[in-house]
């Protein structure tokens, strides 16, 4: 019994420092702090020599980086390419292609030394901490008719590394874009094919009166 006391008087102790009496403890005394760690990663693509195809196996390693979360919807994705500039772009370009597959967009920066034939793509990324405790500085009361936010309200951001600097200016990106607006307008969601990095493969239809038999 002694034990079993002593159990509960310790988790009412700990409830009670995430949630003091609203009279000594006040908004100040609880800020919403977020701790923002960048998680950011480089890798290197390799590229035929003089030419904008991916070297052997670097496709497939990109559909695994896609797949094991090394490089995740919410990153931001940027390559700098090495080549003369019409070549470079077209090496964007070829990454760029690959990473739609997976609904990203990339972007470009311009580095001042990259390895001969390859392109390093830069995988922005941060990780935000919460605060350990909830702000209960103000009473949680049912119906409050003043349409205030409440002490404990959060926010909502698409990708945490949005809290380290805003999405960069610029046209839209038309492949998703126009995706989206297939999507809506079909009222179903396109399979991916199966070389995909997700684990659905798309079910695979003959062509139009293929395999079926007279009077079918």
């Amino acid at each position: 019994m002694k034990i079993h006391a002593a159990l509960a008087a310790t988790l009412v102790l700990a409830l009670a420092a995430c949630n003091p009496p609203v009279a000594d403890y006040t908004d100040a005394e609880a800020p919403k702090a977020l701790k923002l760690n960048d998680a950011s990663h480089d890798l290197i693509v390799r590229f035929l020599a003089g030419s904008d195809r991916l070297a052997h196996g670097e496709a497939e390693r990109l559909r695994r980086l896609v797949a094991n979360g090394e490089i995740g919807a919410s990153d931001r994705v940027s390559v700098s390419p090495a080549g003369p500039p019409a070549l470079a772009k077209r090496r964007v370009e070829r990454i760029a292609s690959e990473m739609l597959r997976y609904g990203m967009t990339v972007g470009t920066v311009s580095l001042a030394t990259v390895p001969r034939d390859t392109a390093i793509v830069e995988i922005g990324r941060a990780l935000v901490t919460l605060p350990p405790c909830p702000n209960w500085s103000s009473t949680a009361v049912p119906a409050d008719f003043t349409n205030m936010r409440k002490s404990n309200f959060g926010e909502m951001v698409a990708s945490p590394t949005d809290l380290a600097n805003g999405q960069p200016l610029g046209l839209a990106a038309g492949g998703p874009a126009a995706a989206a607006v297939n999507r809506y307008k079909a009222d179903k969601v396109v399979l991916p094919a199966a070389s995909s990095a997700l684990p659905i493969a798309a079910p695979q239809t003959n062509a139009p009166g293929a395999g079926n038999s007279p009077g079918s």
